[in-house]
């Protein structure tokens, strides 16, 4: 894949992560109440649902810094591993309204793929 398609494959991943991150991240935050009800209801610290919500907004915005863009998603990985997990093993329904964190999860990788560094060849 040339560098060109690369690019912009990735710039449409990070737009469409940043858009739904940040919504995500908007949402559990002026619903803080909620959030923090429904994260106590799973058995987590209420407060862990703020910093969630504002991880998710912070990560969303560095999806679309270039130069923040791999720890954004390192740090959004992390959390959509911890969304499947407790999908997986507490929120009712389990995996199947779990989709959204797992194709999430993907494309976060896929972000992180695109954009890592190549590695120089030897010659």
């Amino acid at each position: 894949m040339s560098p060109s398609v690369r690019n912009i494959i990735a710039w449409i991943l990070q737009a469409l992560l940043a858009a739904m991150f940040i919504y995500g991240g908007f949402s559990k935050l002026m619903q803080l109440d909620a959030t923090m009800k429904m994260f106590g209801s799973l058995g987590l610290p209420g407060w862990f649902g703020g910093f969630i919500g504002g991880a998710e907004l912070l990560g969303g915005i560095g999806l679309l810094v270039p130069r923040t863009v791999r720890p954004a998603a390192l740090g959004l990985i992390v959390i959509m591993l911890g969304a499947v997990f407790m999908h997986a093993t507490k929120i009712p329904g389990g995996l199947a309204n779990g989709v959204p964190a797992i194709v999430a999860l993907v494309l976060l990788v896929v972000v992180l793929v695109l954009r890592s560094r190549p590695v120089p060849r030897a010659l």
